[in-house]
């Protein structure tokens, strides 16, 4: 019998596996789990040069993954100064007046909705705090942000624009621009124009965040872009000196106006990988945020908007997502609205027996009773991040259930719901709009904040259970991975508590003991 790579011994293994679900001892050779037991069996599997960990009783789980993450353009995003404690505009503008500069421009991010006190976002509220300067604020949803005057002035926007996708630079009733630029077209007339990190900077801070996600207990995630389309590049040049920390699922995007040339490119992207990433599915938007007034909802928001989808014409998403179909690449939507997830679903619906457990939706921040048993029944997997109602309040106070009014915002983050009608269910952080720990992912799916917080949570096993087994399902990956089985892909997270027994809030802030990404150990708590 070969000898192993590695040993763990001393755990309380949590196999997911059906047929085994409990053991103490694992042995991995070869990047795949060799033995699943007792000490006694995988002693047989011990050689001189195997590396054993007494895991001295910790809990032992399939390798987390983030189901929802953008690890390589989130780091242009979460560039600059953090507003994510940012409260009130006074707290905003405080922040802002003590900004450090990035190539002379003031550059922040993570901003919530609710620091304008229902304001209009407008640069007027923030000029003053930093004249002359450029400023340029993502806000948290990562679909819009707040530019002021002097970086309007550097893009050369002065008044509205048309653009091919549903976004928006806001203007007012004497056609000025108030800042105010709405999903991912607007922000990049300014972000086009702003100060770019160099080519080391970006690859350092690449591993560095990779290694931090790894150290709460993440083996892998499904990103869900491709940045300026220079990923691919960017990971094959870390692996030639060193490996990933993390397994990463890329999924490019298809943007409206997308013809069958563009198509086919993505097709063909389906062919790149490396070592540990590869490119793997096709990201598309049906809508933007609620906050933004671009989720896709049935019925108007408070303000009169969000009547229109993402895509002009959805019949064209539609035969985009029927063409990937047929190619055999698998897509995920982002879809928030109900409006935007009836669509998705009724897209999915159109393809047939076929489309089982090949498409999913990611957010679904409301969705009606009579849309949850169509994800089960229809095989759509349900991608959600639990961590986004920290952005809400349980008196609906906030700007998100402002919108929605008192029904839709009842319906907030269904997670409990999905899972009851029988749908897979996917758990991601969706970083940097929330943050990457796979800890708080788990505890807020148990432990809804905000607007959901009067709904009910998972169980501790279904919140495992969106991490690994769901999530490979999510990734058409359930025959290699998300359980502790012989044979599968050696992913695995020893925990100082039992994720699923321990109270949600002591899982958010549990040790993670050991971190093994495809046999490697890629975290190791002393």
């Amino acid at each position: 019998m070969p000898a192993a790579d590695l040993v763990l011994t001393g755990a309380k293994v949590r196999t997911l596996d059906p047929g085994h679900p409990h053991a103490t001892a694992v042995a991995v050779r070869d990047g795949l789990i060799a033995a699943v037991g007792d000490a006694s069996v995988v002693r047989d599997w011990t050689g001189p040069g195997t590396e054993t960990i007494d895991l001295a009783g910790a809990t032992l789980t399939p390798g987390l993954t983030d189901s929802h993450s953008h690890p390589v353009w989130g780091l242009e995003m979460a560039t600059g100064l953090d507003l994510s404690t940012v409260t009130d505009l006074d707290g905003l503008l405080a922040a802002l007046r003590g900004a450090g500069r990035t190539g002379g421009w003031v550059v922040a991010y993570g901003l919530d909705h609710n620091a304008f006190g229902g304001r209009p976002v407008d640069r007027a509220l923030i000029e003053e705090a930093v004249p002359g300067a450029p400023v340029f604020i993502r806000l948290y949803d990562g679909h819009s942000a707040l530019a002021n005057g002097a970086a309007l002035e550097a893009a050369g926007i002065d008044g509205p624009r048309a653009f091919a996708q549903r976004s928006e630079v806001v203007c007012d009733d004497t056609g000025r621009p108030t800042g105010h630029l709405v999903e991912h077209a607007a922000m990049a007339l300014v972000t086009a124009v702003m100060p770019k990190p160099s080519y080391g900077e970006r690859r350092a801070r690449l591993v560095e965040l990779l290694s931090a996600m790894a150290a709460t207990g993440l083996t892998g995630a499904h990103v869900m872009d491709l940045g300026d389309g220079d990923v691919p590049d960017l990971l094959a040049a870390v692996e030639e000196s060193e490996d990933l920390p993390l397994r990463l699922r890329l999924a490019p995007w298809c943007m409206p106006g997308a013809d069958e040339e563009e198509l086919d490119e993505l097709i063909a992207l389906q062919r790149s990988r490396g070592r540990n990433w590869l490119v793997g599915g096709v990201k598309f938007f049906m809508d933007g945020t609620v906050e933004g007034g671009t989720a896709w909802l049935e019925h108007a928001d408070c303000h009169g908007q969000g009547t229109e989808a993402f895509w002009p014409d959805p019949a064209a998403y539609s035969a985009a997502v029927r063409k990937l179909h047929a190619a055999g690449v698998r897509t995920a939507t982002h879809a928030i609205g109900d409006a935007a997830v009836r669509h998705v679903l009724d897209t999915v619906a159109s393809l047939g027996e076929g489309g089982r457990l090949a498409h999913r939706i990611e957010h679904i921040e409301t969705v009606p009773d009579d849309q949850l048993a169509r994800f089960a029944g229809l095989g759509v997997i349900a991608s959600m991040q639990p961590p986004h109602t920290a952005y809400t309040r349980a008196d609906r106070t906030d700007e998100w259930s402002r919108r929605l009014g008192g029904e839709r915002a009842a319906r907030a983050w269904r997670c409990r719901d999905l899972r009851d009608a029988g749908a897979y269910l996917a758990l991601g952080s969706d970083w940097p709009i929330a943050h990457y720990d796979a800890r708080q992912v788990l505890a807020t799916a148990r432990a809804p904040r905000g607007a959901a917080a009067g709904g009910r949570g998972l169980t501790g096993l279904m919140a495992l259970e969106g991490c690994t087994t769901h999530a490979a399902v999510a990734a058409g990956e359930q025959a290699v991975a998300g359980r502790i089985a012989p044979g599968l892909r050696a992913d695995l997270t020893a925990f100082a508590v039992d994720p699923v027994d321990a109270p949600a809030d002591e899982v958010a802030d549990a040790p993670v003991r050991l971190t093994v990404s495809l046999g490697r150990v890629t975290h190791q708590r002393p």
